[in-house]
């Protein structure tokens, strides 16, 4: 892991990095070729290429940044989608693990 990464996620609640790590596992997991991370803007993103994720912790929620997200946003009705298509996924929600990944291979791969 990213050592600036692992340090900027050290400031949030042990609940808020648990749903990091297990987003973070997420996105590794769901393309089959090494992805690049780092902080951008101070914010952890992942990269293939040109394609990125972003993963933007807050308090009590983590919003996704992700280029394919509005294409399954009917998979995704429980949650919150902002008005620039970030999904928010809230501490007490769970991860849905399937369109997630799903999500993550078609933006990072296309």
């Amino acid at each position: 892991m990213n050592g600036d990464i692992q340090e900027y996620i050290t400031k949030y609640c042990d609940e808020i990095q648990k749903l990091f790590y297990e987003l973070r596992r997420l996105i590794i997991q769901s393309v089959p070729c090494e992805i690049e991370e780092k902080l951008w803007a101070k914010l952890p993103s992942y990269y293939i290429g040109d394609r990125f994720i972003r993963i933007i912790p807050f308090k009590d929620h983590i919003n996704i940044e992700a280029g394919a997200i509005m294409e399954h946003k009917h998979q995704l009705e429980q949650f919150k989608i902002t008005p620039k298509g970030m999904l928010q996924i809230h501490l007490n929600q769970s991860i849905p693990s399937n369109v997630l990944a799903t999500i993550f291979n078609e933006t990072l791969i296309g």
